[in-house]
C-alpha cells in the first residue's frame, strides 16, 4: 500500500489560495449586484414543522435549504456589510429580536414580562394578545420587501437592484 505524504504547510497554501479565490469572486458580486447562478443551488430537505402535527398534510412541512460552503462564505460578506447600516438605522424596531446579534426571543419575553409586571405594580390592567404566525414568513411580497429596504432603509444602487 502506497502513503502519500502532505506536506503540513499544504492546508495553509490552499487557505491562502481558495481565500483570494472567494474573496474575488465576493467583490464581483458585490460591485455586479449579481450572485452566481451556480452557487443558488441548494439541497432541500423537509422538515416537519412540529411533532405533533399530522405528516401528510404538505403545509406542515417547512424546507430547509442546504446551500454549498461558498454561497454560506459570500452570503456571511454580504451580511457583514449590510447588517450595520440595518441595525443603526432609525427605522430598524428596537425590540427585534430575530437575525440580530446577542438578541434572542428569551430577551423578548424578558422585556414583556417586565412590562406586564411594571403595569402590574402601577395598578393597570394589562392586556395580552398573542398570535400564532408560525407561517406569516413562508412567502414574502418582494416587491414589499424592496420597497421597504428602499423607503425605511435607504437601500439603493447596486444593491437594491
Amino acid at each position: 500500500m502506497a502513503v502519500i505524504q502532505i506536506s503540513s504547510l499544504a492546508p495553509a497554501l490552499a487557505t491562502a489560495v481558495f481565500s483570494e479565490i472567494i474573496a474575488h469572486m465576493a467583490n464581483l458580486s458585490f460591485t455586479k449586484g449579481r450572485f452566481p447562478t451556480l452557487f443558488k443551488q441548494a439541497s432541500v430537505t423537509l422538515l416537519i414543522k412540529g411533532q405533533s402535527l399530522d405528516k401528510s398534510v404538505p403545509s406542515n412541512y417547512r424546507p430547509i435549504s442546504n446551500f454549498n460552503f461558498i454561497s454560506k462564505i459570500l452570503e456571511c460578506l454580504f451580511l457583514s456589510r449590510f447588517q450595520p447600516h440595518i441595525l443603526t438605522s432609525s427605522n430598524f424596531n428596537k425590540y427585534q429580536s430575530a437575525y440580530r446579534p446577542g438578541c434572542s426571543t428569551e430577551i423578548t419575553l424578558q422585556l414583556l414580562l417586565d412590562n406586564i409586571y411594571s403595569t402590574a405594580d402601577a395598578g393597570k390592567l394589562t392586556l395580552l394578545v398573542s398570535l400564532d404566525l408560525s407561517a406569516a414568513f413562508d412567502t414574502i411580497d418582494h416587491a414589499v420587501l424592496l420597497k421597504r429596504l428602499n423607503c425605511s432603509f435607504g437601500i439603493t444602487g447596486t444593491v437594491y437592484s
